[in-house]
This record gives C-alpha cells, sequence and structure tokens, in this order.
C-alpha cells in the first residue's frame, strides 16, 4: 500500500491560500503604494496584468521541470522562490515588479501541478482535494481583502507585503516534510508530443473552454464595477456588488470539484447547462443599462455563479479526464498556457473597444459571443469520458 505523507493534505490547503492572494489584493490599496513609492498611481498599473502574463509565459515549463526535480520537491523550491519574490517587493519600486514577475512565475507552476501531484498522491480523493484549495484560495482572498485596508492603516503597505509574505513561508514549512515523498513524472512513454495536441479537437476545445472562463472572469472583475457606475449606481453600492460577485465564490469552490467528481455524465451534463446558462443570461443583461440595483444584483449573482463555478470545474477536469499524472500535468500546462493569453487579452480588448466605439454595447456582444463559443466547447469536451 502506498504510504502518504501526513502533512499532504495540509499542505495542498496551505498552497492554495497563496494561490492569488500575495498579488491579488495589491489593487485595494494601490494608492497607498503609490503614495509610499511617491510615483504616479498609473506608473504600477502594470501589477494586475503582470501575474497573468507570467501565467501564460510559464505554464507550459511545469512538466518538464516536475520530470526533472519531482512533484513535491519541485513544489518546495516553488515555495521557496514564492517566497522570497514576495519578500522582495518592499524595497522600492522596480523589486516590486521584479517580485511580481517572480510571483507570477511561481504561481504558474503551482497551478499547472496541482492537478498532477493530488493525482499522483491520492487519485481516489480528486475531488475532495481539489475542494480543499480551491475553497482555501476563495476564502483567503475573501478574508485578506477585509483585512488590507486595516493592515495598511495600522503599519503600511510594506506591512501588508511582509504580512503576506509570512503566509506563503507557513505554506512552504507546512509543506516542507513532502519533499521526501517525491514523484517524478515519466520522461517518455506517456506524454504527447506538443503537435500531436495541437491537432487533437478533444485538446482544443479544453485551451479554448480554459481561456475563454479566465478571460469572462477577469473581464467581468476589471470591468463590472465601471459598468455599473456609468448606469447611474452610487459607489458604495458598486462595492457591495463587487464583495457579493467576490463571496459567492466560496460556496461553489466547496461544492463543484465533488460534485464533478462523482456525478454521471448526465449528471455532469446537468450541472453545466445551469451554469452555461446563468452566465449567457448575466452577460445579456449588461445590454440594459438600467441604474436599478437589484438588477444588478441579479447580473453579478449570475455572473458570479458562472465564473465561480467554471473554474473548479476546469482543475478537476484535469485530472479526471487524463489517465496518468504526466498526461494530467502535459495537458494543464498547454491548457493554461493557451488560456491565459487569451484571458491576458480579455480586460484591454474590452476596455479599447469602448474607446473606439464610445460604447459598452460592441464589448458586450463580443463577450456574449465569446461566452457562447465558451459554452459550445464545454459541452464539446463533456462527450468524451477522457481527452488523453
Amino acid at each position: 500500500m502506498k504510504k502518504h505523507s501526513a502533512f499532504f493534505v495540509p499542505g495542498i490547503i496551505m498552497v492554495g491560500l497563496v494561490l492569488r492572494t500575495p498579488f491579488a489584493v495589491l489593487p485595494i490599496v494601490l494608492s497607498d503604494i503609490a503614495d509610499g513609492l511617491h510615483v504616479s498611481l498609473s506608473s504600477l498599473g502594470l501589477l494586475t496584468s503582470l501575474p497573468l502574463v507570467m501565467f501564460a509565459l510559464c505554464s507550459s515549463f511545469s512538466p518538464r521541470l516536475a520530470q526533472k526535480f519531482g512533484l513535491e520537491k519541485l513544489f518546495t523550491m516553488v515555495l521557496i522562490i514564492l517566497t522570497i519574490g514576495s519578500l522582495i517587493r518592499i524595497i522600492n519600486l522596480p523589486f516590486l515588479y521584479v517580485g511580481t514577475i517572480i510571483l507570477g512565475a511561481a504561481i504558474a507552476l503551482l497551478n499547472v501541478l496541482l492537478p498532477s501531484i493530488i493525482q499522483a498522491n491520492q487519485p481516489e480523493r480528486i475531488g475532495l482535494l481539489t475542494t480543499f484549495y480551491i475553497s482555501a484560495m476563495s476564502l483567503s482572498i475573501t478574508v485578506a481583502s477585509a483585512l488590507v485596508v486595516p493592515i495598511v492603516s495600522a503599519t503600511s503597505w510594506q506591512g501588508l507585503i511582509l504580512a503576506l509574505s509570512a503566509i506563503c513561508l507557513l505554506a512552504l514549512l507546512v509543506w516542507l516534510p513532502n519533499t521526501k515523498h517525491n514523484h517524478f513524472l515519466a520522461r517518455k512513454g506517456k506524454n504527447h508530443p506538443i503537435g500531436a495536441l495541437l491537432q487533437n479537437k478533444k485538446v482544443l476545445a479544453l485551451i479554448v473552454f480554459c481561456g475563454l472562463q479566465s478571460l469572462l472572469f477577469y473581464t467581468a472583475v476589471t470591468w463590472l464595477p465601471t459598468l455599473a457606475l456609468q448606469a447611474g449606481l452610487s459607489k458604495d453600492a458598486t462595492g457591495i456588488l463587487a464583495s457579493i460577485f467576490s463571496l459567492i465564490s466560496l460556496p461553489f469552490s466547496m461544492t463543484i470539484p465533488s460534485l464533478t467528481a462523482r456525478l454521471s455524465a448526465r449528471g455532469r451534463l446537468i450541472m453545466i447547462s445551469c451554469v452555461a446558462a446563468s452566465g449567457l443570461i448575466g452577460v445579456s443583461m449588461l445590454l440594459i443599462p438600467t441604474s436599478n440595483f437589484f438588477y444588478w444584483l441579479i447580473l453579478n449573482l449570475l455572473l458570479g455563479v458562472a465564473v465561480s463555478a467554471l473554474f473548479p470545474y476546469l482543475m478537476v477536469t484535469f485530472s479526471l479526464k487524463t489517465s496518468t499524472p504526466e498526461q494530467t500535468a502535459q495537458l494543464s500546462g498547454l491548457a493554461q498556457t493557451g488560456g491565459y493569453i487569451l484571458a491576458a487579452l480579455g480586460p484591454s480588448l474590452f476596455g479599447f473597444s469602448f474607446d473606439l466605439f464610445q460604447s459598452w454595447t460592441p464589448a458586450i456582444i463580443g463577450l456574449l459571443i465569446l461566452t457562447l463559443i465558451m459554452t459550445a466547447s464545454l459541452f464539446y469536451i463533456e462527450k468524451f469520458d477522457k481527452i488523453l
């Protein structure tokens, strides 16, 4: 019987805590950081997009690094780099950017290899362990978002960075004992050539789905508050809606992975039909620029349900629709590389469309079309028991 590390599950949960929080909460106090560094707010604009760019650039390297170092040892190395990258951000503006780049690269590797490391260690608990780390990720962002302003007010923006770095260090310390249970990904025989993968319609459909669900999420996070404000809602009302949009991820991150793993093919089809319908209706509602708060509440709930359910579904799918940890890592790396390239373009193109047409309607129609394509790719993926 395979022996499991007693620190594996706590380690997975701690990794979940640092998957987004070290960079995702900084926009809340961006003006404080700008004041502290004596720079303009616009000069910090790249801080929100750099991690996405690094996700796209670095995801494809994950399988090869896991083949060389082993999964658990690589996670330890990445968590060390993550902690250093987070900490050096307190030094000055150049190091703030360098640290953010390091964070993005490190988190990209963790993103890709989490499904593989779960499959390699406890393949019978894929749904449950995916629930654990995605719930930890969602909960940490929610709690941290509420605490960042009090922390910065009581200390400084450097105090916030130190607190975030301490969480990264704690994740490293909890994970460290897992290193002696190292799993290597096979170098030959179980992987597919990249060229062959890119000719596989099922793989291409997964890349499209991965990219468009990320694009929908990041576009919604970036532009929903602006759309609500321009429709006539107050800043307070917009803030409440943003909190609801964020909080709704918690119940779905706790339930979707296990549901996806347990449900029959027909059950999964019913579940994704409801999720897809929620997203399509939510995007369609953006075409009506009303100032009614309850209208925007329903809109945020529908879009929140869609984006909150699709990400955990995707992470479980990497494991369920492959046969080995090697295939899981390869598929996850390829899909997330292509996916984050699409996701990084979404918010920028949405804003550029408004500048071009002086209306949100063309951008919303474009987003609706992309949501339809995402839905079609989602249903296509579910036609098959395995992608690889």
